[in-house]
């Protein structure tokens, strides 16, 4: 019988981002993007596939999964590393992804972002928003952030996550931790409570619907800092999700809101790196200035793009200028930045100029 911790660990000494163990196929991980089968290892038993689940969850996310068939949870290898889980069936049999989630939480200035992200960890309300696809990194900037805050206030953080990925450690703030499922059963549950817990800071794992995101700008307009997630590419198309969210007849209400409380959107790419191992982000940011926040009442957020271009000075950049500027520093190869850019054309002629 495998043992899941023997995979895990084995995985994470090959720098694996993900784990896939799936029945009839070997183990399967992620590195720098690529998927490898992990070496030594025969296809796995459904019986083996199910012991391995059984050996994570705990007696309610197996309840959660035989109700559903999906079930996401967090899972520990001690002293080693944390793991994102998600278990689900495929073809009648289990199916496991597992995103690893390092024990330590990284410095901001380990993560190679521009200062501009440390500077947004002094804002003493509002909403930041740091956005991207799944496996973009958001979670790590967002913890990164928290800790660097973590080291300078006596705040209290609350956290609302699904499910808990970065274990904090309170050191000057007081930092609670709550997870879908087991301390609160949705975001939109955690946030209409959590205002009378005495926050100062707020992360919110996700803003997935409308409820939630209502809660997070009502949270940001009463003077607490909040910060989360959206799967949006761009600034623009940020706002807009979000506006969009909400029926017609409240859409000049909430932008009048969102310009009011929005402090900054960053939206990130990873990059696997050709000068070294590893990975490197690539970010679009947007602060909001008095020319972004008019630009969301008046309903123009197409010209938000020119506002970030002449606002470089600022802190504000493109994803397209902060690509270049990767690939002229030789950390990135020309094919993938083309193939990610916002405009893979304009960028080609650029980099062929």
């Amino acid at each position: 019988m495998m043992d899941i911790d023997e995979i895990l660990i084995t995985a994470l000494k090959m720098d694996a981002s993900d784990i896939h163990l799936i029945s009839g196929h070997a183990p399967m991980i992620r590195v720098h993007t690529k998927m490898t089968p992990l070496d030594g290892y025969p296809p796995i038993q459904p019986d083996e596939a199910q012991a391995m689940f059984e050996h994570m969850a705990k007696p309610e996310q197996r309840q959660r999964f035989s109700d559903v068939n999906d079930v996401d949870f967090s899972y520990a290898v001690p002293n080693l590393a944390r793991f994102r889980v998600n278990v689900h069936s495929q073809r009648g049999s289990i199916g496991i992804a597992l995103r690893s989630i390092k024990m330590d939480i990284p410095p901001l200035s380990a993560l190679n972002l521009p200062e501009v992200i440390s500077q947004l960890t002094y804002l003493p309300r509002g909403l930041v928003l740091v956005t991207g696809a799944t496996g973009s990194g958001k979670s790590t900037t967002l913890a990164a952030m928290i800790e660097e805050m973590n080291q300078r206030y006596h705040s209290h953080v609350i956290t609302l996550e699904d499910p808990i990925e970065y274990a904090f450690q309170s050191r000057k703030c007081v930092i609670e931790q709550r997870e879908l499922g087991g301390d609160t059963p949705s975001f939109a549950s955690g946030l209409r409570h959590v205002l009378r817990q005495d926050p100062d800071i707020i992360l919110v794992g996700e803003m997935r619907d409308l409820e939630t995101t209502a809660s997070a700008i009502t949270a940001a307009e009463t003077g607490h800092l909040v910060l989360s997630t959206l799967h949006t590419n761009t600034a623009a198309s940020t706002i807009e999700r979000i506006v969009d969210m909400y029926p017609a007849d409240q859409q000049n209400q909430i932008r009048a809101m969102l310009a009011n409380t929005l402090q900054a959107v960053i939206s990130q790419q990873l990059f696997k790196r050709i000068d070294q191992p590893g990975m490197v982000p690539a970010l679009e940011i947007l602060l909001a200035n008095p020319a972004v926040r008019n630009l969301i009442r008046e309903k123009r957020t197409f010209e938000i793009p020119n506002v970030i271009e002449t606002n470089r000075a600022a802190g504000m950049q493109t994803l397209d200028n902060a690509i270049s500027a990767l690939y002229y520093n030789g950390m990135i190869s020309k094919e993938d930045a083309i193939a990610k850019a916002s405009s893979p054309e304009k960028l080609r002629r650029s980099l062929a100029a």
